[in-house]
């Protein structure tokens, strides 16, 4: 509020010099109409002295009368060089007059001069204010974001103030986040290319190898054929997934959240590794509460597959996985949970980064399902962990919060 009562304060000011300026105004020029009257009275009062002296018979009646009078009559001033309706014949009245006036005149040149150096401060300090934003607008284009909470107030300036700030820092934060989306594409192109290196060099000394024998076996060309195929699977996978996971990092994919059944989500992510389930005799079982989730369903049924296709792989054939649903006032939990290989302390410490890999992961595995998983879990208000341990099994734990 501190500029608002500057600004309360220089209006209260101005109308106080100009209220001083009308009294004193007003008392000089009662003190000039009193030394007016004074010198009047002072000749009146001398004149009917000598027509009393005079003429003794004149009664005080005609006197008064005379004085009262309204008629001028014969201009008899004008036998002594005075003009009745221009020229003052009480000298003294014409220096009474003449003081009076110098002192009104510095009055004015007073008064002016006070309402200038109230308007000069005025703007002497709103230039004060204009300097401290631009001084802010620098501070914030070296990166120093902090807005002092006491300059805050309701005045223009400080509104403006406001406003710049929070205009620039908006600004500055995109700035940051397109700089940090390049460096997030540009990490995702690296790792797409390190990623693709391996299967690309294989599928090129396969092509190779088919070219430079024509008469090839059809049992071994077969067989390369089928492995350029799987590769090729391989790279449109990993390819749409660090594409997929590069979205999510840079908040470029718009989530349809709705009123979800969370039993409609686990039949669908179980639906979806089933085959794999029937490889290796896997039986997945749903038990505990049933509720409802906001959150989209495509992406939370991706999300639960990642994490289902990680429980396969780590399991032992002929085991099972349970999914166990259970709520409180706070969340909604979801435990999956294998009784396969487990995981030690770096495998869980690093499971969700991308591209990392298991010690007991397959060959197969690129690393970036429960990457992306967590991602987004946590898009839709959610939180992921995992307890493990060597040898008995891994446990996901999944908590939607309301």
């Amino acid at each position: 509020m501190k500029n608002k009562e500057r600004f309360k304060r220089y209006i209260l000011s101005f109308i106080g010099v100009i209220i001083s300026f009308l009294i004193v105004f007003i008392i000089i020029s009662r003190l000039e109409y009193q030394g007016y009257r004074k010198n009047f009275n002072y000749k009146v009062n001398a004149m009917i002295e000598v027509i009393r002296n005079k003429y003794p018979d004149v009664s005080t009646e005609e006197v008064m009368e005379l004085l009262n009078s309204n008629s001028s009559g014969m201009n008899y001033l004008k036998e002594y060089g005075y003009d009745i309706e221009n020229d003052s014949y009480i000298a003294l009245n014409d220096t009474i007059h003449q003081k009076y006036s110098v002192i009104k005149i510095l009055l004015v040149v007073l008064m002016i001069l006070l309402v200038f150096y109230l308007i000069v401060r005025y703007e002497i300090e709103d230039d004060l204010e204009i300097n401290k934003i631009i001084k802010l607008i620098e501070d914030i284009n070296h990166k120093n974001y902090e807005l002092k909470l006491d300059d805050l107030s309701e005045d223009k300036l400080s509104i403006l103030k406001q406003e710049i700030y929070k205009t620039t820092v908006m600004l500055r934060e995109q700035a940051d986040n397109s700089l940090k989306d390049k460096i997030s594409l540009k990490e995702s192109l690296q790792d797409i290319s390190h990623q693709l290196k391996t299967p690309l060099t294989s599928i090129t000394i396969m092509l190779d190898n088919m070219i430079d024998n024509p008469d090839m076996d059809n049992i071994v060309r077969d067989k390369f054929i089928r492995q350029i195929k799987r590769e090729v699977l391989n790279i449109t996978f990993l390819v749409q997934s660090i594409l997929t996971l590069s979205k999510f990092e840079s908040n470029t994919i718009t989530f349809i959240e709705e009123d979800n059944n969370i039993k409609d989500i686990i039949d669908m992510a179980i639906s979806n590794v089933a085959n794999l389930c029937d490889l290796k005799d896997i039986k997945i079982i749903f038990k505990g509460k049933n509720s409802r989730i906001y959150c989209d369903f495509r992406w939370q049924v991706e999300a639960i597959t990642n994490i289902l296709k990680n429980a396969i792989e780590y399991s032992d054939n002929g085991s099972k996985i349970i999914i166990e649903g259970m709520i409180n006032n706070l969340y909604y939990e979801i435990k999956i949970k294998d009784y396969g290989k487990g995981m030690d302390k770096e495998d869980v410490d690093n499971i969700f980064k991308r591209f990392y890999k298991g010690k007991m992961s397959s060959g197969d595995s690129v690393g970036i399902g429960l990457s992306l998983s967590k991602k987004i879990i946590e898009k839709d208000n959610g939180l992921i962990s995992v307890d493990s341990t060597k040898g008995e099994g891994t446990t996901f734990i999944i908590k939607y919060f309301k």
